[in-house]
């Protein structure tokens, strides 16, 4: 590990100025699960590393005028306690518990998480399924933006070197919608996920309304299945409609085959996930009518 100089930044808007100071020279330290493994093994490390996990401002979960705000500081053990979070959201407790070990889930930032952007991340598709926006903050001011949008590539995003992501935001719209995720891997604890999925969708009238499907990785970021939504969209309930939609994700996907699985075998899990997802969405949503009825 190379020399480098350390700062403490006392909130988002030091962190800030940090970045406008150093540049591309700088690295952001939150969690620190990813990047100090990073540094062991790069031949050029940052000259300046910014230490943003005491930035409280950025650490908050709670319902604002756009939707649930959800701070990228926050870590995936404060996700699952978030009693707001689990009433609203169980999909994203879910999501929250199949990354990593206690340890890697008391450190480890959702913002952390989704900047690394590795395409079989836990905790991307439950947030692409109900159309989460990112808050992003620079020199410039802030901008906002469809999540799908952050991401361009493996462990790459539309972050600017001086610019530092803010919060997800769940959109007003979707506070509440039934969503389900799901997730194969290898092994049932600290696991790559093989495939990952999310299902959210509204019911009315046994028919489905709003479906959305997310699917992790199978691409070089995680990705919305939109041709299985269209599908689905306006289309009576029936496991026969579940059933298509989960070939139609399997067939929008590019699984590569590697020495985990291969792209053959990944297909298969899509769209036998997707249907589950979908089926369990469903249960959630028409548990939630009978609840609105009584």
């Amino acid at each position: 590990m190379r020399a480098f100089e350390y700062v403490v930044a006392r909130d988002s808007a030091q962190a800030m100025a940090l970045l406008a100071e150093h540049g591309s020279s700088v690295k952001i330290l939150a969690g620190g699960t990813d990047l100090l493994v990073e540094l062991k093994s790069a031949s050029h490390g940052p000259q300046v590393i910014v230490d943003i996990s005491r930035a409280e401002d950025m650490k908050k979960i709670s319902l604002t005028g756009e939707g649930l705000s959800i701070g990228a500081l926050a870590t995936h053990s404060e996700i699952m306690d978030s009693q707001l979070i689990r009433d609203m959201f169980p999909a994203l407790v879910d999501a929250a518990h199949t990354i990593g070990a206690v340890q890697t889930r008391n450190l480890g930032t959702l913002g952390g998480n989704l900047v690394t952007c590795v395409p079989s991340m836990d905790s991307g598709p439950t947030l692409i399924a109900l159309e989460a926006l990112v808050t992003i903050a620079g020199a410039e001011g802030r901008r906002q933006m469809p999540l799908t949008d952050f991401f361009v590539g493996p462990r790459k995003t539309i972050l600017k070197p001086t610019e530092l992501l803010v919060d997800i935001i769940i959109p007003k719209k979707n506070l509440g919608k039934p969503v389900h995720f799901l997730k194969s891997g290898l092994r049932k604890g600290q696991a790559l996920a093989l495939v990952n999925v999310a299902a959210s969708l509204w019911v009315d009238k046994n028919t489905f309304l709003e479906p959305r499907i997310a699917l992790g990785a199978v691409a070089p970021v995680v990705m919305r299945a939109t041709q299985a939504e269209a599908y689905l969209a306006g289309r009576a309930v029936t496991p026969e409609a579940m059933m298509e939609a989960g070939r139609i994700a399997a067939g929008e996907a590019r699984p590569i085959t590697d020495f985990r699985a291969s792209a053959e075998y990944r297909r298969d899990l899509i769209a036998v996930l997707t249907k589950r997802a979908l089926e369990n969405a469903v249960l959630l949503a028409q548990a939630k009518l009978k609840g609105v009825k009584k």
